[in-house]
C-alpha cells in the first residue's frame, strides 16, 4: 500500500469520525430545551384530569398531547428527580367514606406524555392542596387544607406510595379573619435545602410552622419535642415564623442561598420577608403589598416564585388578575414592587417559570386558559408571546426535561 493511499484512508476515517461526532452532537443538542408540561386541574366542570404539552424552549413551540391521565381534582403535582414518576393530590373532602382526600402515583411516558396510574392512597386529611418531595426523593409531603394537617408518605422502589409514615395536625392560635381562619389550614409544605426540616404555611394560624424531619423513618416532630431534640430553649421562635394577624400565609419561596424566606399572604395580598439568622430562626424584616396603590377591590393572592437568576420575585393576584413583579436586594433580601402585568384571564391560580428562565406561564382558572409571557432578562418585565393554551380549570403547572 502506498503512502498516499494510507494517508487517503486515514483522511477518510477521520472525516467519517468527525461526521459521526457532529451527528451525535447535533442529536444531543436537538434534545436540549425540550420539556413536557403537565397541567393539574379541577374536574368539577369540563376537565378530565391532568393534561400534557410538549414544549420546545428554543423555538417556544407548544404541542398539545391531550389528557395525560383521568383523575379527580389533581390540583397540585410534583415530579420525582428521576423523572419516572409524577405524584398528584386529589383535592376532595371524602375518600372511601372517610374525611380525606387522596394522593395518586403515576409512571411517566416521556415519548407520549401519558401517565399510568400506579396506586393511590388516602391523604389522611380533607382537601389536600399541595404536594412536594423531600430532598432524597424518597418521601411525598402533603398539606391537607380542610384537614388542617400534614402527612408524609414513603415512595417504594417501583414508584408506588406506601401508607403514611407521619400525620401531624397543625396547632396554634387562630387568626382574626373568622370566615377563613376558623381552623388550621395547611396550604403549603416543602423540605429545607438540607432536608433536616419541613416547612408548612398554615393560613388559619398566620404561621409558617417548622417541623424536624427524620429522613430515615419519614417522621415529623414539632414544638417542644423538636426543641428538646435540637437543644433550642425557645420552641415557638425556633419552630415557626409568625406573620401579622390576618395575613393568611399561602405559599413561600426561598432565596438561592436560603438566607431569606418570602411568604405570600393570601388574605391581605402581602409578601413578608424573613431573614434566616441561624438554625432556622426566622426574623421578619419586611412586609410589602403585592397590589398597586389605590386598588380597593377584593383580591386573593395565590402563587409566589423567584426567578432562577435570583433578581426578581413574582406573585399572582386573583381579583386584580395580575402578576406582580418585585426586584430583590441581594444583600438585604428586601423587595421593591416594580410593576404588575394583566394575566389576560381571570383568577390566576398558579404560574410557573420555565426551566430556561425565559418564559412565565400563567394558569387562569376561571377563564380556562394558560397564557405565556416572555421574561425580559434585564428588567424581569413580562410581555405576552401571543400563545394561549385552552385548558379547563387549570390550577397547577409543572415542567419536566425529556432528554
Amino acid at each position: 500500500m502506498t503512502i498516499f493511499r494510507r494517508l487517503s484512508l486515514q483522511w477518510i476515517f477521520l472525516l467519517l469520525l468527525s461526521l459521526v461526532t457532529v451527528t451525535m452532537s447535533a442529536a444531543k443538542d436537538s434534545q436540549k430545551n425540550k420539556y413536557l408540561l403537565f397541567v393539574g386541574t379541577y374536574t368539577q366542570k369540563e376537565s378530565k384530569g391532568i393534561y400534557a404539552y410538549r414544549f420546545d424552549a428554543a423555538s417556544s413551540e407548544l404541542t398539545p398531547l391531550g389528557v395525560a391521565a383521568e383523575t379527580t381534582n389533581p390540583s397540585f403535582l410534583t415530579i420525582d428527580p428521576s423523572r419516572r414518576f409524577l405524584y398528584a393530590v386529589n383535592e376532595v373532602q371524602k375518600y372511601k367514606g372517610a374525611a380525606s382526600g387522596a394522593v395518586s402515583a403515576f409512571t411517566i411516558n416521556r415519548e407520549t406524555g401519558k401517565l399510568s396510574l400506579l396506586n393511590e392512597v388516602a391523604s389522611r386529611g380533607a382537601d389536600p392542596c399541595y404536594i412536594a418531595l423531600d430532598k432524597t426523593g424518597k418521601y411525598v409531603l402533603v398539606a391537607n387544607y380542610t384537614g388542617g394537617n400534614v402527612a408524609v408518605f414513603p415512595i417504594h422502589a417501583d414508584g408506588r406510595l406506601g401508607e403514611s409514615s407521619a400525620v401531624v395536625p397543625d396547632t396554634g392560635a387562630l387568626g382574626p379573619v373568622k370566615e377563613r381562619q376558623e381552623a388550621p389550614h395547611s396550604h403549603w409544605i416543602e423540605a429545607s435545602a438540607h432536608n433536616r426540616f419541613v416547612y408548612v404555611s398554615d393560613l388559619g394560624l398566620d404561621r409558617v410552622l417548622i417541623y424536624l424531619f427524620d429522613a430515615t423513618n419519614g417522621t415529623l416532630t414539632k414544638g417542644e419535642a423538636a426543641a428538646a431534640k435540637s437543644g433550642s430553649p425557645n420552641a415557638s421562635d425556633f419552630f415557626s415564623a409568625t406573620l401579622a394577624p390576618g395575613t393568611g400565609p399561602r405559599h413561600a419561596a426561598f432565596s438561592g442561598n436560603d438566607n431569606f424566606m418570602y411568604v405570600l399572604g393570601e388574605l391581605d395580598s402581602t409578601v413578608t420577608v424573613f431573614a434566616n439568622d441561624a438554625r432556622e430562626t426566622f426574623r421578619s424584616v419586611q412586609r410589602i403589598s403585592a397590589l398597586p396603590a389605590g386598588f380597593s377591590g377584593h383580591n386573593d393572592a395565590a402563587e409566589i416564585a423567584i426567578h432562577p437568576d435570583g433578581k426578581y420575585l413574582y406573585t399572582s393576584n386573583r381579583g386584580h388578575d395580575s402578576i406582580a413583579l418585585f426586584s430583590i436586594d441581594s444583600r438585604t433580601g428586601a423587595l421593591t414592587l416594580v410593576d404588575d402585568f394583566p394575566t389576560q384571564g381571570k383568577a390566576p391560580r398558579n404560574f410557573e417559570i420555565d426551566p430556561t428562565g425565559k418564559f412565565l406561564f400563567v394558569a387562569n382558572q376561571e377563564t380556562n386558559n394558560i397564557v405565556v409571557f416572555r421574561i425580559d432578562p434585564n428588567s424581569g418585565s413580562l410581555t405576552p408571546t401571543g400563545q394561549t393554551l385552552h385548558v379547563p380549570s387549570p390550577v397547577c403547572l409543572k415542567f419536566m426535561a425529556t432528554e
